[in-house]
């Protein structure tokens, strides 16, 4: 998918100003940006939720992970992905949800899980969903360190296997640092940096990857 010179304008507020960038297929990309820095506004340009200025190329078909589960309440886990699947995808809940480290679990309602285990059914069904771009708003913002550690790994783990387009956006240095394999940074609505990332994911996140120095330094350039 390809962007040309995107702006998107909120009344007296630019959140994207003239972004152009190219998404490679297969590729796992963070944006990175502090807050009101346009990194959701760019999630939903990619994924044809708002109208904008500029053009988009070979848009794809998305999968959206958000920030809390949106899990329904009456519904069991894997009741969850089986109302957002179609039927042809139904035989491979089971197994997502064994690969999630949810088997066993597969009856339970969302209040008889955990908030990481809610979260790992969100997962779940957002790599099973059909797609050709997985589009995640900070889904990692609101856990522990370990519980983030853990997730973090997993998003890796099923990205491998699967090979899809990922991009998730973070204000996170050390989330980008860890999960991605290219950093695109804004800046109040600007593309400031676009940053390729070599080495296998996840990155130990008990470290410091060298490529977290570089990005610490572009987002506190005024």
């Amino acid at each position: 998918m390809i962007l040309k010179h995107v702006t998107k304008r909120y009344q007296d507020r630019t959140a994207l100003s003239d972004v152009s960038l190219e998404l490679r297929e297969g590729e796992l990309c963070a944006v990175l940006g502090e807050s009101g820095a346009g990194k959701t506004t760019l999630l939903n340009v990619l994924a044809g939720q708002t109208s904008f200025e500029g053009e988009a190329e070979g848009a794809l078909p998305c999968s959206y992970l958000f920030q809390s589960p949106k899990l329904l309440p009456n519904r069991t886990a894997e009741e969850n992905l089986r109302f957002v699947l179609p039927r042809t995808s139904w035989p491979l809940i089971g197994q997502m949800l064994e690969k999630v480290g949810l088997g066993g679990r597969e009856k339970s309602y969302p209040h008889e899980l955990s908030g990481g285990e809610r979260q790992r059914v969100a997962i779940a069904r957002a790599f099973l969903y059909p797609h050709e771009l997985l589009l995640m708003d900070e889904p990692f913002s609101s856990l522990d360190l370990s519980l983030k550690k853990t997730l973090l790994e997993l998003v890796a783990m099923l990205w491998k296997e699967r090979r899809q387009t990922v991009v998730f956006v973070t204000h996170d240095v050390h989330e980008a640092a860890v999960l991605a394999r290219r950093v695109l940074v804004l800046r109040r609505g600007s593309l400031v940096l676009d940053l390729p990332v070599e080495g296998d994911i996840p990155r130990d996140f008990l470290g410091r990857p060298p490529v977290e120095d570089v990005l610490v330094r572009t987002l506190m350039q005024p």
